[in-house]
């Protein structure tokens, strides 16, 4: 299975926590008509990322592909909230060489615009860009977003040491 995405699973860490199949597939892809959003309301009452279909050309969401175990969908699936503020579809992406790839991803159904990501989501969503290589521009448009610190510490506590993993584990393999 191919899996465009676009949000905090592009980085690679939190991904293989979900779905520890997952491998990274080398480029950066773009999915055409559609724009980067913080406005899926999350099951802890904060904003997620959302690929919003605008069918204007000129928007582009970009992002990671993963190759997957397809016997692994269902733990993603889960992770996502299927049929809870998130539905799947297919797309096709293509790659900086021009090359389409047809791609399984998500879409929010649970949309609220005044809510804000907390600020550890916010950096899992950065750290998955820089990993992927995100043209520095576009990086910079989700630097400039506001955040919320997260009231629940454990919560807190257990994302960045996810961040730490990964940080940890590129030290390893230098």
């Amino acid at each position: 299975m191919i899996y465009f995405a676009y949000g905090s699973n592009m980085l690679l860490a939190r991904l293989q926590r979900r779905v520890p199949s997952a491998r990274r597939i080398d480029g950066v892809f773009c999915l055409p008509g559609h724009q980067l959003r913080f406005h899926k309301e999350g099951m802890d009452g904060s904003a997620k990322c959302d690929s919003h279909l605008t069918d204007d050309p000129a928007d582009r969401v970009l992002g990671a592909l993963f190759e997957m175990d397809p016997a692994h969908r269902d733990r993603l699936d889960a992770a996502e909230g299927l049929g809870d503020g998130y539905l799947d579809k297919d797309v096709q992406v293509s790659d900086t060489a021009g090359r389409l790839v047809e791609a399984h991803t998500y879409y929010a159904t649970r949309i609220n615009g005044s809510l804000l990501p907390f600020s550890w989501y916010k950096d899992h969503v950065l750290m998955g860009a820089r990993e992927t290589d995100l043209p520095r521009r576009y990086i910079a448009s989700i630097e400039k977003l506001k955040s919320t610190d997260d009231d629940d510490w454990m919560r807190e506590v257990s994302e960045r040491a996810i961040q730490d993993q990964r940080i940890h584990l590129r030290y390893a393999a230098e």
